[in-house]
């Protein structure tokens, strides 16, 4: 989700490749040696530990700040930030988790990802460390989408619920006002795309083919689901009449709001905006900072024009959006334990959550909420994450994404597809991957 991020994977992380990798690091856990290497001989852990982190999300000044003041504390230790993209990252994580050779010590991890990871196995059980990382104060949703059996696995690394940028002279030249339901955030849309007919790609809503994560809103407001929990075995509901309604409704989007491509993913929402191919789009608050970039935006132009508001329900109340956002874990075979103990432990940090804050990332605690502020950009973030919904805590959740059926199911209803047959075809594909 990244939260945020946007999460985009390529290939299912197969039943196989979960078992094997449960069964080597299950293995694993009865060597209590910590395999840390040592300067001298003396006991002096010293290492190089290796984190991961995904994509553009985390600010280059968190990156100096964590490595710096990681070395500071650990005379001897170095700490080696190695950038992962979100595409693939299931299928690379697969195969460097089950290898100590080859394992990065600590790794961030998409929030609706870490349920397949922590039920195999992957990651070092952090539930002793809870309290010491800020226990009660880190945001319940993440903590509790990375517990199995009683036992927390990964913590949150920040969260980012989505939001609606919108050109208000756009608006204002249509005659439109902000709208408060969601009913008048479609005929918004829809009227804007009639107002706007050059580009003849402009969107009144700028809704890509594949953009589930925002389409699930619309589920959701309907009174729908993804998936749902009977006696513990997941099972889909995108079948169900409420669900098949916020389908519905998505699909009003995509034909008459938006003119992103019908098969095209959500990536880079500011290069269209920054076109001025775009009256309205959802995304993380921190898109916020690339359009009114030099290099990536067009602060002279378009940014000027922008606002900001939580997309509305239907009762008027903020919609369901997908809350987004990143874990951080341990591998099970780190052999650096301790140390990657103390990385995690600066990455919660109030020094370093506090420079996250800066760049439009929620903190991980709920208590350094005000950090973002108290502008109109704060202000959507913490209405929108009034109502937010993680996605289904399945334990085969990841293999979901992986086989890219909703992006599959997403880019059919975009291109007029029956929306029940799609639905129906959704669930069966389902069936065989949520519970693992």
């Amino acid at each position: 989700m990244r939260g945020h991020t946007v999460v985009r994977i390529k290939k299912s992380m197969s039943g196989v490749a979960i078992a094997a990798l449960a069964l080597t690091t299950l293995a694993a856990c009865g060597n209590e040696d910590d395999g840390s290497s040592s300067n001298d001989g003396g006991g002096a852990e010293s290492a190089d530990i290796r984190v991961w982190l995904n994509g553009t999300d985390t600010p280059q000044e968190a990156r100096d700040w964590l490595k710096e003041t990681f070395e500071d504390q650990n005379p001897g230790s170095t700490l080696t930030i190695e950038q992962q993209e979100w595409d693939g990252l299931v299928e690379k994580l697969t195969t460097s988790l089950s290898s100590e050779s080859e394992t990065p010590d600590v790794v961030e991890i998409g929030n609706t990802q870490a349920p397949t990871f922590t039920s195999a196995g992957a990651f070092a059980d952090l539930t002793g460390e809870l309290d010491a990382l800020g226990g009660d104060d880190l945001l319940p949703g993440f903590v509790d989408g990375a517990t199995v059996d009683g036992k927390t696995y990964a913590v949150p690394y920040y969260a980012g619920s989505k939001y609606i940028f919108y050109r208000k002279d756009l608006l204002e030249k249509a005659g439109l006002e902000v709208p408060t339901t969601l009913d008048e955030f479609v005929q918004t849309a829809i009227e804007l795309k009639k107002a706007n007919p050059k580009p003849a790609n402009f969107s009144g809503f700028w809704f890509p083919g594949q953009d589930w994560r925002n389409g699930a809103a619309f589920v959701w407001a309907a009174g729908g689901e993804l998936a749902v929990e009977e006696g513990g075995e997941w099972t889909p509901a995108l079948s169900s009449d409420e669900s098949l309604a916020g389908l519905e409704m998505a699909q009003q989007l995509f034909m008459g709001a938006s003119g992103a491509p019908k098969d095209g993913n959500e990536a880079d929402p500011w290069t269209p905006f920054c076109a001025g191919e775009v009256g309205m789009m959802s995304t993380p608050g921190w898109v916020k900072g690339l359009i009114e970039a030099e290099d990536t935006g067009c602060p002279d132009t378009y940014a000027k024009e922008m606002g900001v508001f939580a997309l509305p329900g239907t009762d008027a109340e903020p919609a369901p959006v997908l809350m987004g956002g990143s874990d951080i874990a341990i591998a099970a075979k780190s052999p650096h334990q301790d140390l990657a103990q103390e990385a995690v432990a600066l990455m919660l940090s109030d020094d370093y959550q506090t420079i996250m804050a800066g760049a439009g990332l929620t903190p991980a605690k709920e208590s350094l909420a005000s950090l973002l502020g108290d502008d109109e950009y704060a202000a959507a973030t913490v209405a929108a994450a009034s109502n937010a919904k993680l996605t289904p805590a399945a334990p085969g959740w990841a293999n979901v994404e992986g086989s890219r059926v909703l992006e599959d199911l997403f880019s059919a209803i975009a291109q007029g597809g029956d929306v029940a047959e799609l639905a129906a075809k959704a669930d069966e594909q389902m069936s065989g991957q949520l519970n693992g």
